[in-house]
C-alpha cells in the first residue's frame, strides 16, 4: 500500500464464546490488505463490526441497542465531514436473525453470518456502490477456510484455533445447530498449516476451537477420517509448539484415544472443559443431552486415571424447565463429587425455536436467581480450594504480557490461571517454572525458581 493513502480505521465488538475471538481475528485479517487498521473505539471509525453471539437472553436486544449509539456516532462523524461509519452486523444473531435486522435497522450496511464472513470485501464494495445485496448468511464452513490464508496476525504466545465448526446435538436450550450449522471438520492439512505459521510467529499454546471440537473428524491427505487426538499428536510435533488445549467438549464424543492423548502427550495441558449442564437425570434427558449422571461420573474416572493432574471445567444451566427442588440438589452432589477447578454458570433463558422454550414447568426468575447464587457459591469454594491446593507447587508458566509493576510479568499456569511474577519481564514468549507463593482472587502469584534467575 502506497505511503500516503490514509488507514481506514476498523473497530470490531465481539461477544460470546472464544470461536468469536477466533472469528474477529481473522476478519481482522481479511480487512486490513483493504487499508484497515484496528482502533480499539468506535467513535471515528469508518468500519464497525459487531460480531455477535445468541446464546444468551435478550443477546439480540443488546445489538439494536449497540446498533442505536453506532448510528448516533455515525451522524456526528458525518456532521464533522470525516466521511460516512459503515455498520456491520456479523456472527450468530446475523445469522439468526439477519432479515429482521435489515427490516428492524435500516442502520446496518450488512449483515454476515459466521460463516460467510470471508465474503466482507465484496460485500463492503457492494454496500459502498450502491445499496445492494446487504445480507450473507451462507452455511458453508469449507468455502470460509478455503478463502482464508494461514497468515494471521498474532498479539502473543498464546492463540486460538478453529478446528470444527456446526453441532449435531440439538440440545433442546441451545441454538447452535440453527445458527452455526450442522458438524463440519477442517481438513487435517489446513489446519496444521495454519498452525506452523504460528509457531513461526512466536505462538507457543494453541487452543483448539469448536462447537463440539471432540467431534472432530477431518480429512487426512489420503482421505481417511482423523480424530482429535491424531490431529493433537501431529500439532504437538510442530516445533514451537509446546501447549495445546481444546474447548467445547461433549461427553459422549470423549473417545478412549482422546483420554490416551492426555495421558501420553506432555503437550496436552492437564485442564479439560467438559459441561454437564446438570446434575439430574431426569433434566438432563429433557436436555437431550444423551449421557447421564452416572456415565459422566465413570468418564471422568477413566480421564483421570489417565491424568491423575488433570483438573475440570464445567457449564451448568440452572432453573431448567421441570427443575425442582430435588434435581437442583442433584446438581450440587454432582459438583461436590466431581470437584471442579473452574466453572461457569447460568440460569436458564429461552432461546426462540428451541424446545426448551416451549416446555411446561418454566421455572421463575426468583427460584432461579436463588439457586444460581448457591451453585455460585460453591464453585467459587472450590476453585478457591483448588488454587489454593497449588500454593508451594512448581508449575511451568507461559509468559504473555507485562504486569502492571514495574519488571512484573503474567503469565498462565497449565490450569489456566493468570500467575504475576516480578522480575519476569524478560521471560515474555518462554515457558519457565516458577513456585507459586500466594493465590489471589482471581489470580496466583508465583516466584522465579533461583536456577531460572541465575539462567
Amino acid at each position: 500500500m502506497n505511503d500516503h493513502v490514509p488507514l481506514k480505521k476498523l473497530h470490531i465488538k465481539t461477544y460470546g464464546c472464544q470461536m468469536n475471538v477466533y472469528d474477529s481475528e481473522r476478519m481482522i485479517d481479511i480487512l486490513r490488505p483493504l487499508g484497515y487498521e484496528v482502533s480499539d473505539k468506535a467513535e471515528g471509525a469508518d468500519l464497525v463490526l459487531l460480531n455477535t453471539c445468541h446464546i444468551r437472553e435478550k443477546a439480540a436486544e443488546k445489538v439494536y441497542s449497540e446498533i442505536g449509539r453506532l448510528r448516533e456516532m455515525r451522524e456526528e462523524k458525518e456532521a464533522r465531514g470525516e466521511g460516512r461509519m459503515t455498520i456491520a452486523v456479523a456472527g450468530c444473531v446475523a445469522q439468526a436473525e439477519g432479515k429482521e435486522i435489515m427490516n428492524r435497522a435500516p442502520a446496518v450496511d450488512l449483515v454476515v453470518g459466521p460463516q460467510a464472513y470471508h465474503q466482507l470485501p465484496e460485500l463492503i464494495a457492494r454496500t459502498h456502490r450502491s445499496k445492494g445485496e446487504r445480507l450473507s448468511a451462507d452455511f458453508a464452513p469449507e468455502a470460509k477456510f478455503d478463502a482464508l490464508t494461514v497468515d494471521r496476525t498474532v498479539s502473543g504466545p498464546t492463540a486460538f484455533l478453529t478446528v470444527q465448526e456446526g453441532c449435531d446435538k440439538f440440545c433442546t436450550f441451545c441454538v447452535v445447530p440453527y445458527t452455526r450449522g450442522a458438524e463440519w471438520s477442517r481438513p487435517l492439512a489446513s489446519i496444521l498449516d495454519e498452525a506452523r505459521a504460528l509457531a513461526d510467529k512466536g505462538v507457543r499454546e494453541v487452543t483448539l476451537l469448536g462447537q463440539n471440537v471432540n467431534a472432530y473428524n477431518g480429512l487426512n491427505a489420503d482421505g481417511t477420517q482423523s480424530t482429535l487426538a491424531r490431529l493433537m499428536y501431529a500439532l504437538a510435533d510442530i516445533p514451537g509448539i509446546d501447549r495445546l488445549r481444546y474447548t467445547t467438549s461433549h461427553p459422549n464424543d470423549m473417545g478412549q484415544d482422546l483420554i490416551d492423548a492426555h495421558r501420553d502427550l506432555p503437550a496436552v495441558m492437564p485442564y479439560l472443559h467438559l459441561p454437564v449442564q446438570s446434575g439430574s437425570d431426569k433434566i438432563l434427558r429433557a436436555m437431550n443431552r444423551k449421557h447421564g449422571r452416572q456415565s459422566y461420573f465413570d468418564l471422568i474416572d477413566r480421564i483421570k486415571a489417565a491424568r491423575p493432574d488433570l483438573a475440570l471445567s464445567g457449564d451448568f444451566i440452572v432453573g431448567f424447565p421441570g427443575e425442582t427442588d430435588k434435581d437442583f440438589e442433584d446438581t450440587l452432589d454432582l459438583i461436590r463429587q466431581v470437584g471442579y477447578a473452574s466453572a461457569f454458570s447460568f440460569k436458564y433463558s429461552p432461546r426462540p425455536g428451541t424446545p426448551a422454550a416451549a416446555m411446561p414447568g418454566q421455572v421463575s426468575d426468583a427460584v432461579a436467581d436463588e439457586r444460581l447464587q448457591i451453585l455460585q457459591a460453591l464453585i467459587i469454594e472450590q476453585q478457591q480450594a483448588f488454587k489454593e491446593n497449588l500454593v508451594g507447587r512448581t508449575l511451568d508458566v507461559l509468559f504473555e504480557k507485562r504486569g502492571r509493576l514495574e519488571g512484573q510479568a503474567i503469565g498462565r499456569s497449565p490450569y489456566l490461571q493468570s500467575v504475576y511474577v516480578d522480575g519476569a519481564v524478560n521471560l515474555i514468549g518462554q515457558i519457565h517454572p516458577v513456585k507459586i507463593i500466594a493465590n489471589g482472587n482471581n489470580s496466583l502469584r508465583g516466584a522465579l525458581l533461583t536456577e531460572t534467575v541465575e539462567a
